[in-house]
């Protein structure tokens, strides 16, 4: 009785300690939507911008008062844009495709196999990570002219085919993965290529899923390398579009902000599509 008496008064307290006072809760959700109207509005103001007439370009209203989609038929006559879109997607796609199977390959490796200079090796994978665009790429210049593919799609893939982040992050999955499972699948008479594509790689679709949207994400917002490598437009991809309509008699910013749009487009319904595998991709990185 005394036991149950002096017990008794712990649970209003719990209680109080999990849901805490009242005003807490509005004020979150009251920061969070500011936060939000502050991420959304440069998207909103760029489409804004885009349909603004010529002669309103640099006003400051939340409306123009003609909307017009002369920008976005001007952006689309004076620069290949749709090619452009095209050949961002398939270098994006391709890239994606290819960093993701040289990742999983590799990571089944690393993480399977014991063999001499596994570290060193692993090691030697991590610090390419650290090492910037702007070491590599003379050299990585110097190969694809070599190969004969400057100004081709294929030169802004053929640098990017094996990625640090990709092997690193499937490495430490697949090590967390249970190795009971991999000694009754052995025991079961299956081989590595069973194992890896039919047990493995099924239970790490939402790694492999962060994984290729953090890379087709970041291969479409890719400037540097396609601008040092095309020499035409219609090889090109949508950043050095947009680059275009900035020249040394002005900034076009109507034609501009209709092109990022259109380059936007793309990347807001991926994430509209994907937004939880999105989040989920930047919270198992912890890195972009």
């Amino acid at each position: 009785m005394t036991d149950t008496a002096l017990q008794a008064p712990a649970r209003p307290v719990a209680f109080r300690l999990r849901f805490g006072t009242g005003w807490q809760r509005p004020l979150g959700h009251g920061l969070m939507i500011l936060l939000s109207l502050l991420s959304v509005f440069p998207i909103y103001w760029m489409i804004l911008t885009s349909l603004r007439p010529e002669n309103e370009i640099l006003s400051t209203r939340i409306w123009p008062d003609a909307a017009t989609l002369d920008n976005y038929a001007y952006a689309l006559s004076a620069i290949p844009m749709l090619r452009m879109l095209v050949n961002t997607f398939v270098v994006s796609a391709v890239v994606t495709a290819i960093q993701i199977l040289t990742g999983i390959l590799a990571g089944y490796g690393f993480s399977r196999w014991r063999f001499r200079g596994a570290s060193l090796l692993m090691g030697a994978v991590a610090l390419t990570w650290l090492v910037p665009l702007q070491v590599v790429m003379i050299p990585n210049y110097l190969l694809v002219a070599r190969l004969g593919m400057i100004d081709t799609l294929g030169a802004l893939i053929l640098p990017h085919t094996a990625s640090a982040f990709a092997i690193l992050l499937l490495v430490q999955a697949m090590r967390s993965f249970p190795s009971e499972v991999y000694e009754a699948a052995r025991m079961d008479g299956a081989n590595h290529a069973h194992i890896l594509w039919h047990i493995v790689v099924p239970n790490l679709r939402g790694t492999i899923a962060s994984l290729a949207i953090l890379v087709f994400i970041s291969t479409w917002n890719e400037y540097f390398w396609p601008l040092l490598l095309t020499r035409s437009a219609q090889n090109s991809v949508v950043q050095i579009g947009l680059q275009m309509f900035i020249t040394a008699e002005g900034t076009q910013w109507g034609p501009l902000m209709a092109a990022s749009t259109l380059a936007s487009l793309p990347i807001l319904a991926i994430y509209l599509v994907l937004q939880r595998q999105v989040i989920a991709s930047f919270m198992k990185s912890g890195l972009r």
